[in-house]
């Protein structure tokens, strides 16, 4: 049974978790069309960006991370050393691969600034869907304890995503959060608890 809302002492209770799987880190601009060649063959990913924080007020800092991942591989591409280049551009517009994320408003209006032409399509956003079926609760953490029964640390959160070379702590934080989204939703669709949000023919 899986509950709609906890606790912080609910979640402190549950094991550590993270992304076991593969983690390709795209740090080059001829790494980026084999990385996206797989994911186009896909039909469901996670969804997730970072940004190093601004500790000073009017700061801004444009998107250092986008994370893409299936249930086992997870791609890492430092936008802030390869831009935004159109195969990465024209996956996140492909209308047949939906693309699962966590207040994915804040991050599509991110990366809308690094170019002057960007469509995304097909994105589900768990933050605004869930609360429509009833969860009380939402942000990754929470629903990583609700739905995966797992406790996800969010101490690489403020870390500097725009390091010369990211730690591995950082790139297991960035890849869980974007597999952490899909793992959710396929447990949730798999339970029939989003039924109501899809039209069934």
């Amino acid at each position: 049974m899986i509950p709609y809302s906890i606790s912080k002492d609910e979640i402190n209770e549950l094991p550590l978790g993270q992304f076991e799987g593969k983690i390709y880190l795209i740090d080059r601009p001829d790494q980026v069309e084999d990385a996206v060649d797989f994911l186009e063959d896909q039909q469901l990913i996670g969804f997730d960006t970072e940004t190093k924080p601004s500790f000073k007020k009017g700061q801004f800092n444009h998107v250092s991370l986008l994370q893409l991942s299936t249930s086992d591989q997870a791609f890492i591409f430092r936008l802030n050393k390869i831009g935004f280049p159109d195969p990465l551009r024209n996956l996140l517009e492909k209308e047949n691969l939906v693309k699962i994320g966590a207040a994915v408003h804040d991050d599509l209006k991110a990366l809308k600034k690094l170019t002057d032409s960007f469509f995304p399509l097909s994105f589900f956003d768990l933050n605004d869907e869930l609360k429509k079926v009833g969860f009380q609760n939402v942000g990754v953490r929470n629903l990583c304890g609700m739905v995966l029964k797992i406790r996800i640390s969010k101490t690489e959160q403020v870390s500097n995503w725009e390091s010369e070379i990211l730690t591995e702590k950082q790139l297991r934080y960035a890849a869980t959060d974007a597999w952490a989204c899909r793992e959710v939703f396929k447990v949730l669709r798999e339970e029939g608890l989003l039924d109501s949000l899809f039209n069934r023919f």
